[in-house]
């Protein structure tokens, strides 16, 4: 298939301006490497009920390019949801579920159940973890609580977040994600998860980072109020700036979602005309997964 590279609008409408055009492309998408039946694992088909539809030889199952993957059963046309996507994927700062609904003449909650497909999607893959310098630290979101200054934070959303140094004012991937508490033990899935164990990691002097040197290449600095990490700190607060400013608030069930979201874009910044197709491919990719399953995900 020819795969859409650009963020040019003008170009994308060109490309797809009707749904037999965004169906054609799932359908490529989808059965790029052959065709196999989800029931029975056969692969021969026939044309199903639908042009977009492939039917099994062995057992009939009649199956449509967007059955199985995480556009089943979307509520809107076809063509919406592809000029959602390019939006939300092009946009420098991506859109509300508000902006959506508004533009594209949806329920706000519509649009808000396939916005939580698409980050669910922007979600990392784990394939490439941070390496060579990495930078670390975490952070609190949420309403300033008496009483509750620092790492002692309350009832704040609490996120550690790592960013990998690749000159002094450059860096490479950010990936982040929500944590219980600020233990050793909160912190070590997203080191096992995020960062190669040949990483040479600096944090702050904060204890629960030195109890997991015995496993990590950690260097601990005095922060100096954020002065001795500068680029980990443009990271925090850019993605504050963004949250308020696109999405003014979120409840706190769902803040993995938004650094889903942020960060697939920026970790994708100098691939910015895949980033549509790539999008598109993980949706066609993805298993299918409901309100009640989102819920599930996020508390």
């Amino acid at each position: 298939m020819k795969e859409f590279k650009s963020i040019n609008y003008l170009e994308f409408i060109e490309r797809f301006s009707s749904e037999s055009d965004c169906y054609q492309y799932l359908v490529d998408l989808k059965w790029d490497k052959g065709y196999k039946c989800r029931r029975c694992g056969n692969s021969g088909w026939v044309k199903g009920k639908k042009w977009y539809y492939r039917r099994c030889k062995s057992c009939s199952y009649d199956e449509s390019a967007t059955s199985g993957t995480l556009f089943h059963k979307i509520k809107f046309p076809i063509l919406k949801a592809f000029h959602i996507l390019f939006r939300i994927s092009t946009k420098k700062k991506g859109m509300s579920t508000v902006e959506l609904a508004n533009e594209f003449g949806l329920q706000q909650k519509t649009c808000w159940l396939f916005k939580a497909k698409i980050q669910e999607a922007m979600k990392s893959s784990g394939k490439y973890k941070l390496s060579g310098i990495v930078h670390v630290d975490e952070f609190a979101i949420g309403m300033p609580e008496k009483d509750k200054p620092g790492r002692s934070n309350g009832k704040k959303v609490k996120i550690i977040l790592g960013v990998e140094i690749i000159k002094e004012d450059k860096v490479g991937r950010v990936y982040a994600k929500v944590i219980k508490d600020n233990s050793a033990s909160s912190f070590r899935p997203f080191f096992e998860q995020n960062i190669e164990k040949s990483a040479q990691i600096e944090t702050d002097a904060f204890p629960s980072y030195s109890s997991l040197k015995n496993d990590f290449n950690i260097t601990q600095y005095y922060s100096e109020k954020g002065k001795a990490f500068p680029e980990l700190h443009i990271q925090i607060m850019n993605f504050k700036k963004w949250l308020i400013g696109i999405h003014h608030k979120c409840s706190s069930n769902y803040f993995q979602k938004y650094l889903n979201e942020y960060f697939f874009r920026f970790n994708r910044r100098v691939f910015v005309n895949s980033i549509f197709h790539k999008l598109v491919e993980r949706l066609i990719t993805g298993e299918p997964i409901t309100l009640k399953g989102i819920r599930e995900l996020n508390t």
